[in-house]
């Protein structure tokens, strides 16, 4: 009987679907599940539901629940963490502050200030986790859900001796996607994805033995297809290379997208496909309006059925059973891409047998791929020091080079929009408390203010040299 503690078992709907996939799975119908959280109210109404799941079911499972995570983790052989700090209120300063200063994020959760911000709020606690981790089941293999996931995973990355691995469903659902533009069966298409999270590449699609790029690429070039994902289609069609992340998550990572009206209008115009303002944090607020007077789990079946695509209850039956499985999963870079920084979280194919976990080595992406990456990396590493350092200078960098906050503020207005976010989420950043970011006002010139009288650069004075001969 595997000890299963899940983490974060108030976010009922999705611990729901991850423990039903489990029970689901005849090897490991009879886990024992730890579920931890510090809200109550939800913890009880998932424990009630998950006993009467194993009594209308018959099956030998054993579930029980605290708020004491201590418990929980104690001699847990997998940990399966889904936690989101400062929950729907945080969210909504994640979107709300930034689109004041003109940052128009449509997720918010992974990159630019919102993703920054939800980093800073969880990877502390994360930490947290994987110090009782490693003191009270430090055999146990760590499942991490918890976005941003890159930056998230980096951090737990820092642990020596932790086993983990971050899973997303990103390229799960994009091959269903592929699969209906290139008229193949998802499970004929032979495929490498690498990269990473919400920026792997397929580097490799071919059906027995047929590229099929040229397919895609073809059907891109038609508008019923652009249509259905044109900032993912844009990237496409300009890199060279399909990607896992559709229009609304990418075209906030890059900046060339959202980073004015006519860009949004052009290409994330599309209710059904586009990447509308706020569109998840309202979906979110959505359902918790909505839950506070519904049960969620009042109108869901307590029947046992075919498994989601989610990769975590096919990870655990693999480790148990030796039945080997593969998957795309998010882990330290220990040169599995080797163009792109050692230590830092890359999204790699991986195979997951009774011995553990093995990432793939890809090597080297093509140049264009690792440096759009790179772009998202860089402000990955220094949103995870600024998390551990608690250094708010750090954080403003790290906004300060997100490719979309980028393009459409100065760093003073960076700066400030920063301090508002750090003032109204400071509940939930303790780690900051007595800490501000150093105000930086705009040096006033005047219009009659005459340069100081300094050494000049060797290679301007060069080039003033040249402009004076010319205009002689």
């Amino acid at each position: 009987m595997p000890k299963i503690a899940m983490i974060g078992a108030g976010s009922v709907i999705f611990c729901k679907t991850l423990m039903m996939d489990i029970m689901a799975t005849e090897e490991l119908a009879d886990s024992e599940f730890a579920l931890m959280s510090p809200t109550e109210t939800k913890l009880r109404k998932m424990e009630a539901f998950a006993n009467d799941v194993i009594r209308e079911n018959n099956l030998p499972s054993k579930v029980w629940a605290t708020t004491d995570r201590r418990k929980a983790l104690d001699g847990a052989d997998y940990v399966i963490i889904m936690i989101q700090v400062g929950g729907v209120d945080a969210f909504q300063i994640d979107w709300e502050v930034p689109l004041k200063y003109g940052v128009d994020q449509c997720i918010g959760d992974s990159m630019g200030p919102g993703g920054v911000f939800r980093a800073l709020r969880t990877i502390p606690v994360l930490l947290d986790i994987a110090k009782d981790v490693m003191e009270l089941c430090p055999g146990a293999l760590v499942l991490n859900y918890a976005n941003p996931m890159a930056a998230n995973c980096w951090a737990l990355g820092t642990v020596p001796g932790l086993k983990f691995v971050g899973l997303c469903h990103g390229v799960q659902t994009t091959m269903d996607l592929i699969a209906g533009y290139v008229g193949v069966p998802k499970d004929e298409i032979d495929f490498v994805a690498a990269g990473i999270n919400h920026m792997a590449w397929f580097l490799k699609l071919e059906h027995k033995g047929k590229d099929l790029y040229p397919i895609l690429r073809e059907r891109f070039e038609k508008p019923e297809y652009y249509i259905n994902e044109k900032v993912r289609g844009e990237v496409f069609r300009h890199f060279g290379y399909f990607m896992t992340e559709s229009t609304g998550h990418l075209s906030e990572y890059v900046p060339w997208f959202r980073k004015n009206k006519k860009a949004l209008d052009l290409y994330c115009d599309q209710p059904d496909f586009g990447g509308a303002s706020g569109a998840y944090y309202k979906y979110c607020r959505m359902l918790d309006d909505k839950f506070k007077t519904t049960d969620p789990l009042s109108i869901e079946s307590k029947k046992l059925e075919k498994r989601s695509a989610e990769y975590c209850s096919y990870i655990i039956e693999a480790v148990e059973t030796d039945r080997i499985f593969r998957l795309n999963g998010n882990v330290r870079n220990d040169a599995f891409i080797t163009n792109l920084p050692n230590g830092c979280c890359v999204e790699v194919p991986i195979y997951v047998d009774a011995t553990g976990l093995h990432p793939t080595a890809v090597g080297d992406l093509p140049p264009q791929c690792a440096a759009l990456n790179m772009t998202n990396v860089i402000v990955q590493g220094l949103t995870v020091r600024a998390a551990i350092e608690a250094d708010p200078e750090l954080v403003m960098q790290a906004i300060s080079l997100d490719p979309l906050t980028g393009a459409v503020l100065t760093l003073h207005e960076v700066r400030e929009m920063t301090q508002e976010m750090f003032e109204a989420e400071s509940k939930w950043l303790p780690q900051f408390a007595g800490k501000t970011l150093a105000p930086k006002p705009i040096i006033s010139v005047p219009p009659d203010t005459e340069p100081a009288e300094v050494p000049l650069d060797p290679a301007l004075a060069i080039a003033n040299r040249f402009v004076k001969l010319a205009q002689s």
